[in-house]
């Protein structure tokens, strides 16, 4: 397929919106603060002498989550340049018009500290009767530990709850990179990276004898209010990616995140995370499928992880590995078809074509398919589409805008055959509308 785009079938530039958290953001990139300074973080000083060390600034906390509500308002959650949790909606509207923001809403996290650094942001999910959900890590004084925290609404988000902690265990060490999502029957499952085994397990020397992390979650028959037991879901998980979930044609979700395989491959799993045959019972450790074959043997998390959307009876998905093998060697994300236990489809591997691609989401609806993806030159960053009408068997290439400075990782939403992408930059959040 040619490369350049069919006026008919035109990405189109929905919104681009300034000041997503209102005045403060505007008003610290006005005096050329581009990284804004975290809760509790010490803020560096202009100095006279060359030779002086300068202290440097945080990374920006820019991670957003978005989606769409069931009533089709555009809806974000992230945090202010002043580490407060926030949220944003714009009333449902056509397509081509544009959404038009509500003000934002600062919530009241209870003082948490909150993570929003890329793969491990604030989460947002509606559920059904009017609930809406978001879920964020709150870091702990050990470096690397957290706790899975959770704001609840009933009233399609006009007021939440306070935060509580969703697992557990309460131990200082890591539950993160949390994801959440409800299957077809209206169980809300949560599901997270935790070490209690690594800390469990005996040590080698200096070394312990546990690869990598775990994959822990939890059931919530009733939106939110009681959770289950945590249950694992395995072994050997990579310590800092993100878990994809996508919901099957049988209404069961599936989780798909970067597995540690003997020895020390870290190539992707999935599961099927079942809810629990009667309210009281526990759930049983699904059985692990290996979804991914490049053969990656790295000693540590590449802190990237997949995306994953449901393909008729399978799914589509998209990852970033280093691939040892065949004529598709070397980095790269990569697309594939998965069967609905998580196995490839043999001959479905494609590569993206843009070496410098990472961290890709993808969508799909019927025989449309989209990937999306950020790719940066060290100066500028660009955001790229890979479109399919014919279910992945074939795509087209788009650049749909570019940004310099600090920019977070492009978001799809979808809703029914309806997808956009929203890209926050550092001085404003932009909206594409995807129109195949």
């Amino acid at each position: 397929m040619t490369n350049r785009l069919h006026p008919r079938r035109a990405l189109c530039l929905v919104a681009l919106l300034s000041g997503l958290v209102g005045a403060p953001l505007m008003a610290q990139q006005a005096h050329g603060q581009h990284q804004p300074a975290l809760e509790g973080a010490v803020a560096s000083a202009p100095v006279a002498a060359a030779s002086k060390p300068v202290a440097r600034k945080p990374r920006p906390q820019m991670g957003i989550s978005a989606a769409l509500a069931p009533d089709g308002a555009l809806w974000v959650v992230g945090l202010t340049p002043q580490g407060q949790l926030f949220v944003q909606h714009a009333p449902a509207f056509a397509p081509g018009a544009g959404p038009k923001w509500e003000a934002p809403r600062v919530l009241d996290t209870s003082g948490d500290p909150i993570s929003a650094d890329g793969e491990n942001h604030p989460k947002l999910v509606f559920g059904p009767h009017g609930t809406v959900l978001i879920a964020y890590t709150q870091p702990l004084a050990k470096p690397n530990t957290g706790f899975v925290r959770m704001l609840r609404s009933l009233d399609a988000g006009k007021t939440f709850s306070p935060p509580f902690t969703v697992h557990a265990d309460r131990q200082e060490i890591t539950h993160r990179f949390e994801s959440i999502g409800f299957d077809a029957k209206g169980a809300l499952h949560t599901i997270w990276i935790d070490k209690r085994d690594l800390e469990a397990a005996p040590k080698v020397g200096n070394k312990s004898s546990y690869r990598g992390a775990a994959i822990y979650r939890n059931v919530s028959t009733d939106g939110g209010l009681t959770f289950g037991p945590d249950i694992k879901v395995a072994d050997h998980s990579c310590e800092c990616c993100r878990i994809a979930l996508g919901l099957g044609a049988d209404g069961v979700l599936r989780a798909m995140w970067r597995h540690v395989f003997e020895p020390n491959v870290r190539d992707h799993a999935v599961a099927a995370l079942t809810p629990a045959t009667t309210p009281a019972a526990t759930p049983t450790a699904p059985p692990i499928v290996r979804a991914t074959y490049d053969e990656w043997r790295v000693d540590g998390c590449p802190h990237h992880g997949p995306g994953l959307v449901a393909a008729g009876e399978g799914f589509h998905a998209v990852w970033f590995g280093i691939r040892q093998h065949g004529a598709d060697q070397g980095p790269g994300v990569r697309y594939a078809r998965l069967k609905s236990d998580g196995s490839p489809v043999a001959g479905t591997v494609q590569r993206v074509p843009d070496d410098r691609a990472e961290h890709a989401s993808v969508a799909a609806h019927g025989s449309r398919v989209a990937v999306v993806w950020r790719s940066v030159d060290g100066m500028t960053s660009t955001l790229k589409a890979w479109l399919s009408l014919d279910g992945g068997q074939t795509f087209r290439v788009a650049t749909l805008g570019q940004a310099s400075g600090d920019n977070d990782f492009p978001r799809l939403v979808q809703q029914g055959q309806r997808m956009a992408v929203v890209w926050r930059q550092a001085k404003e959040v932009q909206v594409y509308e995807l129109a195949f």
